[in-house]
């Protein structure tokens, strides 16, 4: 009998074929393991990469710093004050961050003077910094109205408090709390009055006079006069429209006297022009500006008079005598 007639063979062939195949793919399996296929070491070698990898890159990234390096003021006059608080912002990260949100408030001595919100502020450059400029305007007439006790001419001090809320990679958002003070004052208008107009030379053509003003700074700073513009009028007559630009220092809470020249046609001007010249009082206004500088910067502050009284003075009057 053949080999083939025997099943106890094939069936033996078939075992044997069996259990061998078994082996082999066994031994694949050991091989694999051995030579670092793609089987479970592979996967678990991946899942190791994968963690250093974000584990690196959680060790490069850090929380953004941030400091108000500077405030500016490039605007203050009779109404409001404008600022630009700088606050530079140092980024370590290797990518950028968006800046969210920035709240600030100033304050002071616990009395709220302007808050707000900017949102969506921009982006840091990755291991960059940035200043970024908050702009800020306080309306002094607001701060009178709801504070009774500051009072216009006055220097007040201010705290200002800036919270940026930025999107950092890993930590997420984050909150950064900046504060400086400073002072601000409230600036109050210089009062002006005219002491007398003395007369030089007298024409229907042309008269030369010389006004004699006082300025007082009622204020608790320093005034240093740049520029003086001013109209005034004689009763309805226009007599004088003309620029000052002698500087003169006005000391906090004084008073300066000055003495401007001028010219007019009296044959063109009213009755009250002819009162002053016929020595009764008249009734003058005057109106303009002046340019000072401020140890808060420039101001520009406007100067009114409305209904003062004068006389005219002649050459050989003395220069002290009162209207």
């Amino acid at each position: 009998m053949s080999s083939s007639d025997n099943p106890d063979t094939v069936t033996d062939r078939g075992l044997f074929g069996s259990s061998s195949s078994k082996k082999d793919e066994d031994k694949k399996k050991e091989e694999d393991k051995e030579d670092g296929g793609g089987g479970f070491i592979d996967k678990v070698k991946d899942f190791i990469h994968d963690i250093g990898e974000k584990i690196e890159e959680a060790v490069g990234f850090g929380k953004p710093s941030a400091d108000v390096s500077g405030i500016h003021v490039p605007h203050i006059g009779l109404h409001r004050a404008d600022l630009v608080i700088d606050v530079l912002i140092k980024n370590p990260n290797p990518v950028p961050i968006p800046l969210v949100d920035i709240d600030y408030l100033i304050d002071s001595d616990g009395r709220k003077l302007v808050a707000g919100l900017i949102p969506d502020a921009g982006t840091i450059h990755a291991h960059g910094e940035e200043t970024v400029k908050i702009p800020i305007s306080i309306s002094f007439d607001d701060i009178k109205d709801t504070y009774g006790d500051i009072k216009p001419g006055s220097i007040i001090p201010y705290l200002v408090r800036v919270v940026l809320l930025v999107d950092v990679p890993v930590f997420g958002r984050i909150k950064i709390p900046l504060q400086k003070d400073g002072k601000i004052p409230v600036p109050y208008k210089p009062d002006v009055d005219v002491d007398k107009i003395k007369f030089h030379h007298f024409s229907f053509e042309e008269t030369t006079a010389t006004i004699h003003l006082s300025l007082e700074n009622k204020n608790d700073f320093d005034l240093g006069l740049n520029l003086l513009q001013y109209e005034m009028w004689l009763g309805d007559d226009s007599v004088v429209n003309a620029e000052l630009t002698d500087s003169t220092k006005i000391d906090k809470q004084g008073i300066t006297k000055m003495q401007i020249p001028f010219k007019f046609r009296p044959k063109d001007l009213g009755s009250a022009v002819w009162d002053m010249i016929r020595g009764r009082g008249t009734g003058y206004t005057i109106k303009g500006k002046i340019d000072v500088d401020t140890p808060f910067g420039n101001m520009k502050l406007p100067i009114d008079k409305v209904g003062g009284t004068t006389k005219l003075k002649k050459d050989d009057d003395d220069d002290d005598d009162e209207e």
